[in-house]
Formats: structure tokens, C-alpha cells, sequence
């Protein structure tokens, strides 16, 4: 049987395709989560906390920082959070903002947290929606995860589960650099 130069040809895109997916799924630590080549320079990340004071990231470097970005009105922020602020619990090195993005309600957000029982990450705001646009997010939850230096190395989009055995490594690898 003669095989045509055509289905080689054929054959090896595919396997090279194959290949280079498989190789892509290893930066995929888990679903909705990529951690970048090289980190991305972020500056002037600034918001306001639970009182609406103004809270400046630029002077919190040397630590890891998990910024998430959610809304009351989201269900899959409500079913990620739980295991946001076990993370915490956790890695107690680790600097967990979770953002709120929508206006200032601090009952509503509060009410939120009693709910779900999350008692030990603080609740902050992005009122005019500067980081949605700084960060270009695409959805809720969205969670961006700084280095020491304040840069962006990984990024998730949609729910994810904070407490999965590979984030926690790759978090506790970061932590101790």
C-alpha cells in the first residue's frame, strides 16, 4: 500500500498540532488559569478599601498579591470564594485583595460575605472601574496574580478553585523566591 505525499504531509500538521496543544496545557495549571512566559509590568494599581480610603498596591511590593475582581450579582464568584478565602487561610504570606466591582454598597457586599461566611479577606472597591480597564477584563470573576516585584505572572478568567493542589504549589514556590 502506497501512502500519498499529500496524507504525510497531512499526518504531521496534525501530530505537530497535536504537540504544541499538549505542550500549551502545561502552562494551563488548572481550568481558566495561565501563567504567562514573562511577567507583565504593571503600574498605579490603586483602589479604595471596605471605608473607601484610598489604597495604593505600589507601595506593598515584596509580596505575592492575588487581586480578585467579583460581583455580588455573579455566581460563579459566589461559588469561588469560599476557597479564595480558604487560600488565605493557607498561605497567610499570600496579600488577597477581593475587589468588587460594582458601586460602593457596602451592606449589600457584606451581606455577601455573612452568606458565604467569609470572614478573614477584606472587602474592597474599584468605584470608577479603573482596573476592569487597566487590567482589560473580559468577565467576572477575573483574578490577577502579582509577583514581588508587582508584576503581572498569571491571570484567571472565570471560576477556578483556589485551593487546587497545583495553585497552591505554584503560590508557595512564588512565595518563598
Amino acid at each position: 500500500m502506497k501512502i500519498s505525499k499529500s496524507f504525510k504531509v497531512y499526518i504531521h500538521t496534525l501530530l505537530i498540532t497535536f504537540i504544541c496543544s499538549y505542550s500549551y496545557a502545561d502552562q494551563q495549571i488548572i481550568k481558566n488559569f495561565s501563567v504567562h512566559e514573562s511577567p507583565i509590568l504593571i503600574k498605579n494599581i490603586k483602589f479604595k478599601d471596605f471605608n473607601l480610603q484610598d489604597v495604593d498596591l505600589n507601595q506593598n511590593k515584596g509580596n505575592i498579591v492575588v487581586l480578585n475582581f467579583w460581583a455580588t450579582w455573579c455566581a460563579p464568584c459566589k461559588k469561588e470564594m469560599p476557597s479564595l478565602s480558604e487560600l488565605s487561610r493557607k498561605l497567610p504570606n499570600l496579600k488577597v485583595y477581593a475587589i468588587n466591582m460594582e458601586k460602593p454598597n457596602i451592606k449589600k457586599v457584606q451581606n455577601f460575605y455573612n452568606k458565604l461566611e467569609i470572614n478573614n479577606i477584606k472587602i474592597y472597591f474599584d468605584p470608577e472601574f479603573n482596573l476592569a480597564k487597566k487590567f482589560r477584563m473580559r468577565g467576572l470573576p477575573t483574578t490577577i496574580f502579582l509577583d514581588k516585584s508587582g508584576n503581572e505572572f498569571a491571570r484567571a478568567i472565570g471560576e477556578i478553585d483556589f485551593n487546587s493542589k497545583k495553585l497552591i504549589e505554584l503560590l508557595e514556590k512564588k512565595i518563598n523566591l
